[in-house]
């Protein structure tokens, strides 16, 4: 019997596919190959920049921080995968995700699924 190939591995073998999974940050930045002066190709991803922030209640909904909580399980919460905690980071903008719950009573956008350019749910 075949053994099954994660989607990822899969894609390693096709040239020019993407390395990062639809539902990554950086599924949908540009990826570059540096030639090193022996001729070792390494690829890059491009610079990825932040989505145009939400400006109506109709985009986002606020959340207030409770002791103990993490990005991701405001991620879980919300999206129901805590790999997309990068999508609150992106609504509000942090650098470091643990500013986003570091202080108990903080207030942070959730972008709605569908509602923030790149928000919403990939599959």
């Amino acid at each position: 019997m075949a053994e099954l190939e994660s989607y990822e591995s899969a894609l390693d073998a096709v040239p020019g596919a993407h390395p990062y999974p639809r539902t990554s940050r950086y599924h949908d930045v540009g990826i570059g190959i540096h030639r090193t002066a022996d001729g070792t190709e390494v690829r890059y991803a491009g610079r990825r920049l932040l989505p145009p922030l939400p400006d109506g209640p109709e985009e986002t909904r606020a959340h207030t921080v409770a002791a103990g909580e993490r990005p991701d399980l405001l991620a879980q919460r919300y999206f129901g995968d805590p790999g997309q905690w990068w999508r609150i980071a992106d609504a509000n903008p942090v650098l470091d995700p643990d500013e986003l719950t570091g202080e108990a009573g903080r207030t942070v956008r959730v972008p709605l699924a569908g509602g923030f350019p790149g928000g919403g749910r990939r599959v």
